[in-house]
């Protein structure tokens, strides 16, 4: 079932509150999922944690992302996409609040993984009903505000955490978000009143074209390098400061906050970058600074790993404006959604998952600083990968 047109052009005022709901959503879905990094410090203090399990959080957490993201469309096509998101963020602010009661490992690990699961849903059903519910002339705008969620969730939880743990533990603050995002869910399933309709379930028919066209496969390599320099890096940073450094909690989470206010104009200024100059000069270009400030991490001490910290930040979370253009423009539309499906599960496994753990493994072993020198190397060596891109005959010159 295709959803509803849009023959009668509507003020993007009238529009504002399916997508205030859906940008608040969005917000809390990725904030329950990164949330963890800024508190965790606290939380292996006082559960006894060695850096190689405090890592390994963020693998078990991706680990459940990727299994629902590559099957959501099954989910959506029999509960419609409204039921979908406000599933995701009742079951994901659940999922949450049962880590914060967790008090061993295993059980929290198990928390961890159905937050992944719980999250997974919402962003193929929200951009489904996010481009249903708004007039196709003002896509440009509300996608962009919807977009803004994952910056700002990067910006304010260090910060929020940092407030919050003042009056209260990490696992109160994972009740009050997990809370936050229960009651949000509710408040759109009874509230909203978005155009609802079926998710298409996964067509295996669609993707074995993508196969034997390589820059599918770059693509993906290129996304797994990306997700590595922002979601990567971000997760084990405050635990890095704080046990490497000698930072306190609340200067660590304070600097995370701080480096991160300027990202939200890059995707504007990295926008007008790739139109003028290319989106493969740009994506390499992003790539090379993000990789030599990434592994800068692991070298620098004393004042200047603050200011390499500030740096890196703004040319990671400048990879995504440019790759999700090259991503449209390899293959057919009717393929588009297929290869996100595909791509993004995949990136985030081993960017948001994989690299995390193996970077709290080399903590565990005196090899902290080594970690971020290697995942810098890693992101260094997909810098390449966009002088080969194929894109369609008409944008051959891209």
């Amino acid at each position: 079932m295709n959803p509803p047109n849009n023959h009668n052009p509507v003020k993007f005022q009238n529009q504002l509150l399916p997508l205030f709901f859906l940008t608040s959503i969005f917000f809390l879905n990725f904030t329950i999922r990164i949330i963890i990094s800024p508190l965790l410090p606290a939380i292996s203090e006082d559960m006894h944690l060695s850096r190689d399990q405090a890592g390994s959080f963020f693998l078990i957490s991706a680990s459940g992302y990727f299994i629902v993201l590559l099957c959501s469309g099954f989910i959506s096509s029999r509960l419609f996409h409204k039921k979908t998101i406000a599933l995701s963020a009742i079951g994901s602010g659940m999922a949450i609040i049962g880590a914060g009661l967790a008090q061993n490992l295993i059980y929290m690990r198990t928390g961890l993984f159905i937050v992944g699961m719980a999250s997974a849903l919402y962003l193929p059903s929200g951009i489904a009903i996010l481009t249903s519910s708004i007039d196709t002339r003002n896509w440009g705008k509300a996608i962009g505000i919807h977009e803004l969620a994952p910056n700002l969730s990067f910006l304010l939880v260090p910060i929020i955490c940092e407030g919050l743990l003042l009056w209260l533990s990490w696992r109160n603050v994972l009740f009050v978000v997990g809370a936050a995002s229960i009651l949000l869910g509710f408040s759109f399933y009874r509230f909203s009143k978005v155009k609802d309709f079926k998710g298409e379930s996964p067509n295996l028919k669609s993707f074995l074209p993508l196969v034997a066209t390589p820059s599918f496969w770059m693509m993906m390599a290129l996304f797994t390098v990306g997700v590595t320099g922002t979601l990567g890096v971000y997760s084990m940073l405050p635990l890095y400061l704080v046990k490497e450094h000698g930072m306190l909690r609340a200067e660590a989470n304070t600097l995370m906050t701080l480096s991160r206010m300027f990202t939200l104009p890059m995707s504007f200024a990295v926008g007008w970058l790739s139109d003028r100059f290319g989106l493969k000069p740009v994506l390499v270009f992003v790539l090379v600074i993000t990789g030599i400030s990434t592994l800068l991490i692991g070298v620098f001490t004393g004042s200047l790993i603050k200011v390499i910290i500030f740096i890196q930040p703004l040319s990671a979370v400048s990879f995504f404006p440019p790759a999700f253009a090259a991503l449209s423009l390899i293959g057919s539309k009717e393929t588009r959604n297929i290869m996100v499906s595909f791509t993004i599960p995949i990136a985030f496994l081993i960017g948001g998952g994989l690299i995390p753990n193996l970077i709290g493994i080399f903590g565990d072993n005196d090899y902290f600083p080594l970690g971020f020198m290697l995942a810098g190397g890693f992101i260094l060596a997909g810098a390449f990968i966009p002088t080969f891109l194929k894109f369609r005959e008409d944008h051959s010159t891209l």
